[in-house]
């Protein structure tokens, strides 16, 4: 599946995503480890809800960060977060 601006990624079973305050950044844990996320692949992972469309999360980013033509960005990432089984995709 090719992730499109309608797709609906939701972090995968296996992983959560939260603030690491020693860190100062988000991470991504699963049983084996845990994975440093910079600060746009935190952004983006904290809105796969399951529940909102990679352009409601475009939209999103955009407003939240002032700024325009993330679109493509955003989909390249979770592209590859689906392929590192960190997302699933409807």
């Amino acid at each position: 599946m090719t992730v499109t601006t309608a797709s609906v990624p939701k972090i995968g079973r296996h992983f959560r995503i939260q603030w690491e305050e020693a860190q100062q950044a988000y991470v991504l844990l699963y049983p084996e480890g845990m994975v440093k996320l910079n600060q746009s692949a935190g952004e983006i992972l904290k809105r796969c809800s399951g529940e909102t469309s990679v352009a409601g999360i475009v939209d999103d980013l955009e407003k939240t960060f002032n700024a325009q033509g993330l679109q493509q960005d955003v989909i390249n990432f979770v592209e590859l977060a689906r392929q590192q089984k960190w997302v699933d995709v409807t």
